[in-house]
């Protein structure tokens, strides 16, 4: 590890296992911050940091080869959950297979781990469940304790957890969904929950997975805020130093492909159930076929995600020659990668829309195009929305179908740039 600025370190040695070299998979190049708008009369210079993607060999962990300060990514958030219907659906139905498999009193506790506006703890109150939000993003946490959710704005790790356990409380389910890829200490957030959890407690986490990222040429799943790329594999391994021990998995379609792990302290009493187990067998034997620890699966994803760009922007470029308008749809971080690794602006796109209304106003980072409420789509009824939230594809177009019935189409750009 070498600090490079007060901003930036460099890894130079594996975030989990601590082993060394890394070998290098891919490079997007400089690019800005994924979250970080602007506004007209801010400096277009915005800052940018290199995109590269290591993995380590002795634990299959891929990760970036920099971290950028936490504060400066996550104090100040743009992101709210709450802002898609289907990823609230998606939440609540976990919460309601939970509630149903255990039993529940008042000295019951969920927790959960970068807990944003409270979107899914809030089903746990609805049916008076105890519940702690943990978020650090002072103005989303702020959104969720208007909501009546008990939320601390403060980084989970291990210092968090003693506190917590040292007020006497402890959880008997932990949710943390979509955020160990952002926590440049791995280590000290396993071992929180560890600490946290109590004996027959269970932790529930949700990663978007590795192989399909590669598989589906996801690139754009790529950013400065997500610092590691999970196969179960390298999850088990990180969760096993830490005195977890995975009990069960779940593949899942969200975020263009995730996997749902289930993990207890392996000190537990409690014994995996079987079914479990053979799941987890099942995906670790998937995954070594795959290829997870096999250089030559890594090697190639440069050029596929290379040649994926070509084909990107001159379909783009082509549809514009022949007079076409362009929007997009998402002012997301995935769409920061995509628009910049590409060399898309406003040449290319007209503007942005998005469902939420604090990024409405703003300018997209390094793209600088403007961000407007959904409603502009049929004020200017553009030839082409470009979705750069794909993930969310199908939600969006129901959303959108006045838009769809005058004519508009819309532009899937991953894995294959196609209309829709």
């Amino acid at each position: 590890m070498q600090i490079l600025s007060a901003e930036v370190t460099e890894i130079t040695a594996c975030r989990a296992c601590g082993a060394a070299p890394l070998v290098a998979v891919l490079s997007l190049g400089q690019l800005p911050l994924a979250n970080a708008l602007e506004r007209n009369g801010d400096n277009p210079r915005q800052p940018r940091y290199p995109l590269d993607v290591l993995r380590c060999p002795a634990c299959s962990l891929v990760q970036l080869s920099i971290s950028i300060t936490p504060n400066i990514l996550f104090d100040e958030y743009v992101y709210l959950s709450s802002i898609s219907d289907a990823f609230l659906s998606h939440a609540r139905a976990l919460v309601e297979r939970v509630i149903k498999a255990r039993s529940w009193d008042a000295g019951s506790l969920v927790v959960e781990v970068a807990s944003n506006d409270g979107y899914l703890l809030q089903n746990y109150r609805e049916r008076d469940i105890p519940v702690l939000g943990i978020e650090p993003a002072r103005n989303v946490a702020r959104i969720a304790r208007d909501r009546g959710i008990e939320t601390i704005d403060e980084f989970f790790g291990r210092d968090l957890a003693a506190r917590l356990v040292a007020e006497g409380r402890r959880a008997d389910v932990i949710h943390a969904n979509n955020v160990l890829a952002h926590v440049p200490d791995l280590n000290g957030v396993l071992a929180g929950i560890r600490l946290l959890l109590k004996p027959n407690g269970e932790a529930m986490v949700e990663v978007p997975w590795l192989c399909d990222m590669m598989d589906r040429i996801e690139f754009d799943t790529i950013y400065h805020e997500h610092l590691f790329y999970f196969s179960l594999t390298a999850l088990a391994r990180a969760f096993a130093r830490q005195g977890l021990t995975v009990v069960d998995v779940e593949h899942l379609g969200v975020h263009g492909g995730s996997l749902r792990v289930f993990a207890r302290r392996s000190d537990a009493t409690a014994a995996a159930k079987a079914d479990g187990s053979a799941r987890v067998a099942e995906m670790l034997a998937r995954e070594r076929a795959w290829g997870v620890d096999e250089p030559l699966r890594y090697a190639r994803f440069q050029d596929e995600v290379c040649h994926l760009k070509t084909k990107l922007v001159e379909f783009i470029r082509d549809l514009k020659r022949q007079g076409r308008s362009i929007v997009a749809y998402g002012a997301s971080a995935k769409g920061t990668t995509l628009l910049n690794y590409c060399g898309l602006g406003a040449d290319e796109i007209a503007y942005v829309v998005d469902r939420s209304p604090i990024k409405q106003g703003q300018l997209t980072p390094g793209s600088r195009l403007a961000i407007y409420g959904p409603e502009k789509l049929l004020e200017t009824r553009p030839d082409y929305v470009m979705l750069l939230v794909w993930n969310f594809a199908d939600e969006i177009m129901v959303q959108q179908a006045e838009y769809r019935r005058r004519g508009g189409r819309f532009i899937v750009p991953l894995p294959d740039p196609r209309v829709v």
